[in-house]
């Protein structure tokens, strides 16, 4: 039996240029969908996988992050006065919802190093990475569809989905072939090749790794013997292809609606959409929608 994950890291330490001015005094992962911080969907993904320890790569100014997950007595005391019970089981559950350590990334070196810094965290045991600006909705949780195949084959398993030619050059892509899995909810593929953000005239296929991973501890090793790949960072695609080598390596092209909330457009999309499935919001809002006099 492979063993058990039971930590997830979360690298949180990037500067967020593309949100400016917004985020130049508060993290990009506290901007709110709707009026939940886009971290905390991808620490929600993770319990309803099963894990409940996070582990969060920070950098400078991101304190914020600790604050939010920490326990706030002066807000609990005053929605305690108030008796306002919803709100303030609302903000318990966040306190009380992990078990959370932090770590500091003081340069921003790439994912590959953000994951590194996580090394003696981890310790030597297999673990995911979440990257909460891929917010994804589906009715399994994408991570739990990637660590079923983990489950499954014993090796490090990466989400992938289908793009097209112009947005390969973004992403890191793959060479692979499908192979079967039992109760697999998504496609899987065993890993031939990874290239971090090719050409589309040099990408292997149009399958793109999105920011889901469930790794083993020898990645840290790889990610040690590597030379800085492209933007002269720690590249973890770089790292997997070294890895590579020495035993093979899984995709799972997952079942689910995936969000880039670290793109302006995608951020918006993901509100609107979030916004239309709440009990609360979604028929207002959509009214509000079908009102508007929407210019060419």
């Amino acid at each position: 039996m492979p063993s058990k994950v039971r930590k997830v890291v979360f690298p949180a330490a990037g500067l967020g240029t593309r949100f400016l001015p917004a985020t130049k005094a508060s993290p990009k992962e506290m901007l709110p969908i709707v009026d939940k911080p886009i971290i905390q969907y991808g620490v929600e993904e993770a319990l309803q996988s099963g894990i409940q320890n996070i582990i969060i790569v920070t950098g400078r100014g991101k304190s914020a992050i600790e604050d939010h997950f920490d326990v706030s007595f002066e807000l609990e005391d005053m929605l305690e006065k108030r008796g306002k019970k919803d709100l303030l089981a609302i903000v318990r559950g966040i306190s009380d919802m992990i078990d959370v350590a932090y770590i500091r990334q003081k340069e921003a070196l790439g994912l590959g190093h953000a994951v590194l810094r996580a090394r003696e965290l981890v310790g030597d045991e297999p673990f995911a990475v979440v990257l909460a600006d891929d917010v994804i909705e589906a009715d399994t949780p994408c991570l739990k569809q990637l660590l079923d195949v983990y489950n499954f084959f014993n090796a490090p398993v990466l989400a992938v989905m289908e793009v097209s030619p112009e947005e390969i050059s973004s992403y890191g892509a793959i060479a692979a072939e499908p192979v079967s899995h039992s109760g697999a909810t998504g496609q899987v593929y065993r890993i031939h090749d990874l290239i971090e953000k090719p050409k589309a005239s040099e990408a292997p296929s149009n399958l793109a790794i999105i920011g889901r991973y469930v790794l083993t501890p020898e990645i840290f090793d790889s990610l040690t013997s590597i030379k800085p790949g492209s933007g002269g960072e720690i590249q973890l695609t770089d790292a997997l292809r070294h890895l590579l080598h020495s035993r093979p390596i899984y995709a799972c092209k997952f079942q689910g609606t995936r969000y880039d909330a670290g793109d302006r457009l995608g951020f918006l999309k993901a509100t609107v959409e979030y916004a239309l499935r709440r009990k609360d919001l979604g028929g207002p809002f959509r009214e509000y929608l079908k009102g508007l006099k929407l210019g060419e």
